[in-house]
């Protein structure tokens, strides 16, 4: 058995308008837009966001509701100068959850939640 690539992942968000606007100002391009779900991306690697509120399946909605949402889930995202990015996410108002700093990888780092609470790390290879 053999994986050749991770393509993307799926959040359920409760404000579909508000997460799509971080995400845009993070830099992630913006893709294939529908009324429940919008799907941004950073090269071939996409995220799509799905409104919770318009999931059909009882299952699906119900999962979407759980507390904790994306816990343990953190998405790496390689950025050229991370005390640049840094800088500019907090110029536009958003509050990371620290300073960048060198983790055991020996790579500089900092975690941006966005609206729901997944966690991005921004990084900048060593």
């Amino acid at each position: 058995m053999k994986v050749n690539s991770i393509s993307g992942l799926t959040c359920y968000v409760n404000d579909l308008a508000k997460t799509a606007e971080f995400y845009e100002a993070v830099g992630f391009r913006r893709g294939k837009e529908e009324p429940a779900q919008v799907t941004f991306y950073v090269n071939w690697f996409f995220v799509t966001l799905i409104a919770q509120d318009q999931i059909s399946d009882p299952e699906l909605r119900k999962e979407a509701q759980l507390p904790g949402k994306g816990a343990g889930l953190h998405v790496y995202v390689k950025v050229d100068n991370v005390e640049d990015f840094h800088r500019s996410v907090v110029a536009a108002g958003m509050k990371p959850t620290g300073e960048p700093e060198v983790k055991p990888s020996g790579n500089r780092e900092f975690v941006l939640r966005d609206p729901d609470g997944y966690r991005l790390v921004f990084f900048q290879k060593k």
